[in-house]
């Protein structure tokens, strides 16, 4: 048992530091072929560091674990926004731009009913699903990159002290490495997951929607902590909502386009498989108790982070105490 964990463990540092190495070395490669700045993070920023999550679910669901890609996805979700948003909610709100977050958050939902409507009348996710969802995916970059070009920040105030950059060299190294990492610890990370689950008598999604999810969302509460000390709290939220959005669309959309796979029933609730009833309206709510006051309001409250907090640790008492009580 002590080896799966040591090796769980390894696979997390690999996809933190892999993730860091691939962003690193792309954005690199980007600025020495001049790509706007806007164009670089709104892209190979925002897709670098869902990375993990990409490769987790991926390698998942084409290894025969949908649980564990579906769980990935959905727990990811729901950490992100109950835990990490949370954190900097509860420990400095303040004033929010409902405009930047208007364009993700509308996505967001969007998607997230046409998630439900497939998952609540089929109980499976196809390869079409996931071809769809990889095209919402590509017409929200255009249409961010188009909102950037045509609302572009002050370029004078980013250009204080000249940045030392790595050769193409190190950055083709970095790109490289990076992806070998995140490959390598996706892999040790969904292996050992699942031995793990085994030995404790605990289903593999349950695991999926709490270690691994919160493992691959590391990079994220690392934005948020840094953020937090910097003073810049809504740099945070919008890193938050971008990557709950890029769970839905690539992550998803990924792993189900390279294998479709069935919503795991590992338990039931008044006869429904109670991940329809507890992990997609525990998703859409967190993030409707996150998103919605602030874009009324224009801040956050240190209410809705408490709140959230309290549901995230619910959430996970119920995964680990009351779900296997009824399977």
């Amino acid at each position: 048992m002590l080896i799966p964990v040591l090796l769980f463990c390894v696979g997390l540092i690999f996809l933190i530091k892999g993730g860091d190495w691939f962003v690193d070395g792309a954005t690199g490669i980007a600025r020495k072929f001049h790509l706007p700045e806007l164009l670089i993070g709104a892209t190979v920023v925002s897709i670098g560091t869902t990375l993990p999550e990409v490769m987790v679910s991926a390698t998942s669901a084409m290894s025969g674990h949908g649980e564990i890609a579906y769980g990935n996805a959905i727990g990811s979700i729901i950490c992100n926004t109950s835990l990490i948003a949370a954190i900097t909610a509860a420990v400095r709100p303040g004033k929010v731009d409902p405009k930047s977050m208007r364009l993700p958050v509308i996505f967001f939902f969007g998607t997230a009913l046409f998630y439900c409507a497939v998952a609540y009348t089929t109980g499976s996710f196809s390869r079409p699903m996931g071809l769809a969802l990889l095209l919402i995916f590509a017409v929200y970059m255009v249409m961010t990159v188009r909102q950037m070009k045509n609302s572009p920040a002050p370029a004078a105030a980013e250009e204080g002290e000249p940045e030392e950059e790595n050769s193409t060299t190190q950055n083709i190294i970095l790109l490289v490495v990076g992806a070998v990492l995140i490959a390598v610890g996706a892999n040790l990370l969904v292996d050992n997951g699942t031995l793990i689950a085994q030995a404790m008598g605990v289903p593999e999604s349950v695991i999926a929607l709490t270690f691994v999810a919160l493992g691959t969302s590391l990079p994220e509460l690392v934005t948020a902590i840094t953020s937090l000390m910097k003073g810049h709290g809504s740099l945070s939220l919008g890193n938050v909502i971008g990557a709950n959005l890029f769970n839905l669309v690539l992550v998803c959309g990924v792993s189900q386009t390279l294998s479709p796979f069935h919503i795991p029933e590992n338990a039931t609730i008044a006869g429904m498989n109670a991940s329809l009833v507890v992990e997609i309206p525990v998703m859409l709510g967190v993030m409707a108790l996150l998103t919605l006051p602030a874009l009324a309001k224009g801040k956050l409250g240190r209410w809705q982070g408490v709140s959230l907090l309290c549901i995230y640790a619910a959430f996970c008492c119920f995964q680990f105490f009351v779900l296997p009580g009824l399977a």
